[in-house]
């Protein structure tokens, strides 16, 4: 980081996203991992390679979903190796996670981590698929195949 007026940028930048987009990519990162600890870590880990790549990076909010879905499936892959075991949701989470319905809840764990990474980034970050496409390095046709089979699995899950 450089000193000066381009940290100076820098830090306020970074507090002005976390001000704004922390609770939101919170609410991200724990639908991704269920695990509202981890979410807050990946967050938090987020946000610190972003100030350390500040005049890196063009499209800082981009870098922090990106870096939280990439945080994300790595944790998970790191649970899948050290045990088969899934998470359990903890007792404290965020009042926009805790409202979920319960039934929407069980059926978003069932599907794929990577149809739930489509939706979370489509319905909590209200990214289009061209964006999303950005985010997870697929092609945009990928996405919207993706989030249909989410949301087609979703209502035969809720019977709608």
């Amino acid at each position: 980081m450089t000193v000066g007026a381009d940290a100076t940028e820098c830090d306020a930048g970074v507090a002005e996203l976390y001000r704004t987009r922390r609770n939101a990519m919170v609410r991200l990162a724990y639908v991704l991992t269920r695990d509202a600890e981890v979410a807050d870590d990946v967050v938090q880990e987020a946000f610190i390679a972003l100030h350390r790549n500040w005049a890196d990076v063009e499209q800082h909010a981009a870098y922090l979903r990106t870096a939280i879905v990439n945080a994300c499936h790595s944790h998970h892959r790191r649970l899948r190796t050290a045990r088969n075991a899934p998470t359990e949701r903890p007792a404290i989470v965020e009042a926009p996670v805790r409202s979920l319905d319960h039934d929407l809840d069980s059926a978003l764990r069932r599907l794929s981590r990577d149809d739930r990474v489509v939706l979370a980034l489509r319905y909590l970050e209200d990214l289009d698929d061209v964006e999303i496409a950005a985010v997870v390095g697929v092609s945009r046709s990928t996405v919207r195949t993706r989030a249909q089979r989410a949301l087609d699995r979703l209502r035969k899950e809720l019977g709608r």
